[in-house]
């Protein structure tokens, strides 16, 4: 096998895709009906030993969508008030286009063909993240449909835990609970956890033993 050129360390390490880290905040759980209010995301890059590290930080306050739910208790959880106008929110159709948009360009930077989603439950934000875009007509979602990585679920295997907070101190993650459901600083860390995570298998020399059974 010949070594894979610089362009190409991502999309050979993950089979053409480029993990794209996403966390939002929401006023429910239900992804056809309540409001996206947050959205952040951060895109990973490899160094030249194939090592993950994080990129580049994206965000958006997102102005709930028209007849969106909105549940109280959810607002009370992350203490966002939609209609501040500090929040200096955007329409969900731009705050999508602002996210999308640098993963586009990130994806063809790295040589990959799609971006696949990374969330802490990815199963929310992933759902979440394909409802608004289906709201808003987007046809180029970057986001694989239905694939994503799961870091509680990786957490669990790695360091025993499944809550974020509790993985981080686990990992050597400063976690500040103070700042958490804030979409751009859960997005960070669970991009570092995810960098962790991959790298320490890397190190343990998991990934040579995949390579020699190509």
């Amino acid at each position: 096998m010949n070594p894979p050129t610089d362009k190409s360390l991502m999309a050979d390490r993950f089979r053409g895709y480029l993990p794209v880290v996403i966390d939002v905040e929401t006023a429910g759980f239900n992804a056809r009906t309540d409001a996206l209010l947050e959205i952040a995301a951060v895109t990973l890059s490899m160094d030249e030993n194939g090592y993950l590290i994080p990129e580049h930080t994206y965000s958006a306050n997102v102005i709930p969508f028209e007849g969106a739910n909105l549940e109280q208790s959810a607002l009370a959880f992350t203490g966002i008030d939609p209609w501040n106008p500090e929040r200096q929110a955007i329409s969900e159709a731009e705050a999508l286009e602002a996210i999308f948009k640098p993963i586009r360009k990130a994806i063809k930077a790295q040589g990959c063909k799609r971006a696949i989603l990374v969330g802490h439950n990815a199963t929310f934000d992933h759902g979440f993240v394909n409802a608004a875009a289906e709201r808003q007509n987007i046809k180029r979602n970057p986001f694989h449909p239905f694939s994503t990585f799961d870091t509680a679920t990786l957490a669990g295997l790695a360091c025993g835990q499944t809550v974020l907070a509790k993985a981080c101190e686990v990992a050597g993650i400063e976690f500040d609970n103070r700042s958490a459901h804030s979409a751009v600083y859960d997005t960070e860390k669970t991009a570092e956890l995810f960098c962790m995570i991959v790298n320490r298998w890397k190190d343990m020399g998991g990934w040579d033993l995949v390579l020699q059974t190509r």
